[in-house]
């Protein structure tokens, strides 16, 4: 039975995305899976309720990212990210920008409008930001 390339475990930000085994630069690491709802929908979840787990594709949809099948969504922000998300033939994928080595966590850059809404006012807890205090 074939292992699986990362695993769910405890980071500074609580839960994230781990590396099993070794991950080629430009390879895929995991699917971002979730109901496609419009964008404005989107926004109007995340000012109300706080939603967490959306993932814009564009002005027009955005993927609801919260069901826990959706491993993608242990992915924790990052400003020194190891990994990008793209779009490719209609599914959002992320992919490892540099190699990333076993148990290290697999991190991407969550842009500056969920890092504005979310992050800032708590904090950010990625390794670069934690290491400069």
């Amino acid at each position: 039975m074939a292992r699986k390339p990362f695993r769910i475990g405890r980071s500074n930000s609580g839960l994230g995305l781990f590396a099993c085994a070794p991950i080629a630069k430009r390879a895929f690491i995991v699917e971002y899976l979730g109901r496609r709802i419009p964008t404005k929908a989107a926004q109007a979840r995340e000012a109300k309720t706080g939603a967490r787990y959306m993932f814009e594709i564009n002005s027009r949809w955005t993927l609801d990212g919260s069901a826990r099948r959706n491993k993608a969504r242990y992915v924790n922000h990052s400003c020194r990210p190891n990994a990008e998300a793209a779009l490719v033939k209609g599914k959002m994928i992320l992919r490892a920008l540099k190699a990333i080595q076993p148990d290290e966590e697999i991190t991407l850059d969550y842009g500056k409008d969920y890092f504005d809404l979310f992050i800032r006012p708590v904090g950010c807890r990625c390794r670069k930001c934690s290491a400069r205090r």
